[in-house]
């Protein structure tokens, strides 16, 4: 005897492929979102901590030139420990604006990609 399926059963069966599928597609799709988001932040803190260096340095050094330009190599320090203070306080009343809005829709355009 022969077994012939049903049209139903076809239709049943590629249904069911098709879902498989489907969900392996998503699967595959958001493996490949989340690689490219980690990489790219991955690629930023490189990049952040590399220019952190350069900045500290460099604030080291324009604070021992402050320092020897007063008198005292502490003063340069507190002039750029104030100057932070007050970088400090901007970003805190403004970081909605400047920090958390920017980065919400760098991460919400690389997820829509």
């Amino acid at each position: 005897m022969e077994d012939k399926a049903t049209p139903l059963e076809v239709l049943l069966e590629r249904a069911e492929e098709y879902s498989k599928t489907s969900i392996k597609l998503i699967k595959l799709k958001a493996i490949d979102k989340t690689a490219e988001m980690i990489s790219t932040l991955m690629a930023w803190m490189v990049v952040i901590t590399l220019v952190a260096l350069f900045f500290m340095i460099l604030n080291i050094g324009i604070a021992l030139w402050i320092g020897e330009l007063l008198g005292k190599s502490y003063y340069g320090f507190f002039i750029i420990a104030a100057f932070y203070a007050i970088v400090g306080i901007l970003c805190q009343v403004f970081s909605i604006q400047w920090i958390k809005k920017p980065i919400s829709n760098s991460l919400i355009s690389q997820m829509l990609k």
